[in-house]
């Protein structure tokens, strides 16, 4: 009978309970863009990361270049990972082939746009190297670290090297959404994904100290290797389907642990990590390390975007930086390359001429196709 009552107020508190849930997904899909404070300022800091230990500037020859591409590998499966989840709350499903579309998009019209001019300048004379037929189809096939691995980054434009971490992000996007509904359809849900995740993870980490420690592989087999890499990325899958700071429990305040303990212990963590030199450290456990250091930066910098330097990320100047971070990664080397070829000045000065090129390049990279191509990807979200 108690059941039966009131039957409109049922119905009418059912409906304000989908309401709420709409709501809530709602407001998960105002976020669905990314559009994440702070995460923009750590792509800018990356790249000015890679761009300095490229530069051949006295006394910061040791900066860890490597350390960039491993934040921007965590913060791709993050993002990926994130939006992957926003569509299987609202759609139920995944569409591969609106994934896959969205992905191209945003990827492959700058790479292919720099990778065709450096060739290009290559051939008439401007830009060293040496170009080779079958290590440009590796770069343009997307496996170029299979390459490089194999051939000691010979047979293309100066430069272009950098476009392994590309190479290795799409290896990991042909597999994981995939995976990721695979998960699901088993009921394998968000504290248990992310222990497979972390499994996956060991078993790297197991796979890179057999290479290493027992075949003495050499460094670039574990540095740009798909199966060697994919775990920096699997970390931040990890942080989105568990505790996502921009999905979950965003209404509670962040507890002070994690700016007092946790944050502090990552930092050092990573200073760690800069400070040993061993080849065999750096090619083992540093990228395992580094992954879980990461973990309280981008919590904190995501929940807490006004807290210490994370302020300084929220500048617009450095979040625009961090929008253009992408064409600024796959150009830098080449622009520095061509800067060294033909300016004779000191290192100083050509790095900074060069700074200044790739900023012009990818500021016009960014209007002219990165935003035609952001908003035909619009088109095939189905989370915003």
């Amino acid at each position: 009978m108690a059941e039966s009552a009131h039957p409109h107020r049922d119905r009418a508190g059912e409906v304000r309970a989908s309401v709420r849930d709409e709501g809530l997904k709602d407001r998960r899909l105002a976020k669905a863009s990314l559009n994440i404070p702070s995460l923009d300022g750590l792509r800018a800091v990356s790249f000015f990361i890679v761009f300095l230990s490229h530069a051949g500037i006295p006394g910061l020859a040791n900066i860890p270049g490597g350390f960039g591409v491993t934040v921007f590998f965590f913060l791709s499966g993050y993002l990926i990972t994130t939006l992957l989840r926003l569509e299987m709350e609202r759609t139920g499903t995944v569409s591969f082939s609106h994934f896959y579309l969205r992905r191209a998009l945003r990827i492959l019209p700058p790479f292919y746009i720099v990778l065709a001019s450096a060739t290009a300048l290559t051939w008439l004379g401007f830009l060293g190297g040496h170009i080779r037929g079958a290590a440009v189809a590796a770069q343009i096939l997307q496996y170029s670290n299979f390459w490089f691995a194999a051939h000691h980054w010979e047979g293309v434009a100066a430069g272009t090297g950098v476009l392994w971490s590309l190479a290795v992000e799409e290896h990991f996007y042909l597999g994981f959404p995939a995976l990721f509904v695979l998960l699901h359809r088993f009921g394998i849900r968000e504290r248990k994904m992310a222990i497979a995740f972390w499994t996956v993870c060991a078993c790297v980490l197991a796979w890179r100290c057999i290479l290493v420690l027992a075949l003495h592989a050499p460094i670039d087999r574990t540095f740009i290797m798909t199966d060697t890499r994919l775990d920096s990325m699997l970390f931040g899958c990890a942080l989105a389907v568990w505790r996502n700071p921009a999905l979950d429990d965003t209404q509670a305040p962040l507890s002070p642990a994690w700016m007092r303990v946790f944050l502090p212990l990552g930092l050092v963590c990573l200073l760690g990590t800069f400070a040993v030199r061993s080849d065999s450290f750096r090619e083992t456990i540093r990228y395992t390390l580094q992954g879980a250091a990461l973990y309280p930066i981008f919590v904190t910098a995501i929940r807490r975007p006004d807290w210490g330097f994370y302020r300084v990320l929220n500048f617009r100047i450095v979040r625009h930086l961090g929008v253009l971070s992408y064409s600024l990664y796959l150009g830098h080397l080449v622009i520095l390359e061509l800067v060294k070829e033909h300016l004779n000045a000191p290192a100083l000065v050509q790095a900074a001429v060069a700074l200044v090129c790739v900023l012009i390049v990818a500021e016009a990279m960014y209007h002219f196709v990165e935003k035609p191509c952001a908003a035909l990807r619009r088109r095939f979200s189905k989370v915003g």
